[in-house]
């Protein structure tokens, strides 16, 4: 079938993307679901970092690339041998496919799937395949997903079925937002009600982060974010310290404002001055969280002495360090009693002629998770 997709063909082009058009809306032609995969009418698709990571080359991917890996759609059409899935349903899509027979997958860490880390690298689905091509140009696949087009060939391991009637644009934020950032704060750091914590960066991410925090009772939770917009809405929804680091002039500053080293400090922002800031903010026996993606060259001076006489933690957190088929129907089931208000995330919608102009407002860092809507 024909239908329109947002394109990738060079890395690096500079900002204002609306000017310099690294993303191109085209034609391309999708083939049919092969076995065990479902072609899936896109509704919705959010804009993340991720993506600007391969625009500007930090996460470097094969080109030319077809964009997207948070969305929510529903099912038109299943391929051989699906049973899982059915016409008519509505899902979200999940940025690593699980095989489910891997030692990581049988293990538990669906996060760490060693054939859908393969096949994401390569720009393939789970089984190898690629069902999108131009003419005689094969195109590939973001994260086995590329949902920033009007239709999606997947792999039934890389989509969750919704459980329950949600608006497209809510569901969206299930795919990623909130589960890397939720499910970092319950899976990885398995937070208390005694605890305290601390967030860097208040994107999608990390306003889940502490959305999940919050819902678990977190005594003390400091959000840490240039945005005053998103310091404000972080304050209303029951953030006890928040914080604007660049009047931050000193170790001792950072801490003051904390109100103190807190039990786990996580960085979402996925640049060093954030991790930076996170692992000063955890305690003397605490942890240290990250979600982010920075340049894969980018090191941390880790002071060996303090890791053993603090008895610290570093830990990073994939795909919510949890199982997506089982935790988003969780988180789910969480925002329809009103305990992760996700719905406060949403930000601007643009359509998809305006991609480029999407991923300028998400690098300004003044938006929440923004979103394509294709209707």
């Amino acid at each position: 079938m024909k239908m329109r997709c947002a394109v990738l063909r060079q890395m690096g082009l500079p900002a204002p993307y609306a000017q310099s058009q690294p993303v191109h809306v085209q034609e391309v032609e999708l083939d049919a679901p092969g076995p065990g995969e479902v072609l899936v009418k896109i509704r919705v698709a959010g804009l993340c970092h991720s993506e600007l990571s391969v625009i500007n080359g930090d996460r470097p991917r094969v080109m030319p690339l077809a964009m997207g890996h948070e969305s929510s759609g529903e099912v038109v059409e299943v391929g051989p041998g699906v049973a899982d899935l059915a016409v008519g349903d509505h899902v979200v899509t999940v940025f690593v496919p699980s095989c489910g027979s891997c030692t990581p997958c049988m293990s538990g860490r669906p996060a760490l799937c060693e054939p859908g880390a393969k096949a994401n690298t390569q720009g393939s689905l789970l089984g190898g395949g690629r069902r999108l091509h131009a003419g005689a140009e094969m195109l590939n696949h973001h994260l086995g997903v590329s949902c920033v087009a009007e239709y999606a060939v997947v792999s039934t391991r890389s989509c969750v079925r919704v459980p329950v009637p949600l608006s497209h644009r809510e569901a969206a934020l299930f795919g990623c937002a909130v589960l890397t950032g939720a499910g970092a704060v319950i899976n990885r750091a398995r937070i208390k009600a005694v605890d305290t914590i601390a967030i860097v960066g208040l994107g999608g991410v990390g306003l889940s982060a502490l959305l999940a925090a919050l819902a678990a009772g977190a005594r003390r939770v400091v959000a840490v974010e240039p945005d005053a917009r998103k310091r404000e809405l972080a304050q209303s929804l029951g953030a006890t310290h928040v914080i604007d680091p660049r009047t931050i002039k000193s170790d001792a500053e950072l801490l003051e404002a904390a109100g103190g080293a807190v039990d786990f400090g996580y960085d979402t922002a996925g640049v060093l001055a954030a991790f930076e800031s996170a692992y000063k903010l955890t305690r003397r026996g605490g942890m240290t969280i990250t979600s982010g993606l920075p340049h894969p060259k980018t090191t941390f001076a880790l002071p060996i002495s303090q890791l053993v006489g603090e008895e610290r933690e570093i830990r990073g957190s994939y795909l919510g360090s949890g199982v997506p088929a089982v935790d988003i129907p969780r988180y789910i089931d969480l925002y329809r009693a009103g305990q992760l208000p996700v719905d406060k995330l949403l930000g601007e919608a643009f359509t998809l002629d305006q991609v480029n102009e999407g991923f300028d407002h998400l690098a300004s860092g003044a938006g929440l998770r923004d979103c394509i809507v294709m209707d």
